[in-house]
């Protein structure tokens, strides 16, 4: 199941391993969530997102782009404490995604590295482009 944070989960922000120096109180202002897959009452996986009207190639512009009546949906970080939950929360987003008639695209905001490339492309995105600083997946909706 997904769902928002909760506030007494808070703490959990401080485990992300991409962007742990985002504060927690910037995660949830002006179109950001926290979205997490909760699996047999445990946190087994945990996304940020971001909804914009534009693809942000860096952080500062993802906060500049945020709109909560964006249609497109950035995943900014992500992060499991199961194996396996990574792909199952991009997947369960991807899907809500598509339920919601307003969100056209789900793109990613992911760092530069071999690892986050080999995450994205082995679930279904494309890369549509590399900056300094970050580089965009798209999943198909």
């Amino acid at each position: 199941m997904l769902r928002s944070l909760k506030a007494e989960e808070k703490d959990l922000i401080l485990e992300d391993p991409v962007r742990p120096h985002i504060p927690y109180e910037k995660r949830f202002e002006n179109g950001r969530n926290v979205i997490v897959l909760e699996e047999n009452n445990t946190v087994s996986a945990i996304v940020c997102v971001a909804l914009t009207n534009a693809i942000p190639i860096t952080e500062q512009e993802m906060f500049d782009m945020a709109d909560p009546n964006g249609d497109i949906c950035i995943a900014y970080t992500v992060w499991s404490y199961s194996k396996g939950a990574g792909r199952r929360i991009i997947n369960q987003l991807r899907d809500n995604a598509q339920e919601l008639a307003a969100l056209n695209r789900m793109v990613t905001l992911s760092p530069l590295t071999e690892m986050a490339e080999r995450f994205h492309i082995s679930n279904g995105a494309t890369l549509l482009r590399r900056g300094e600083q970050c580089q965009n997946f798209e999943y198909p909706l």
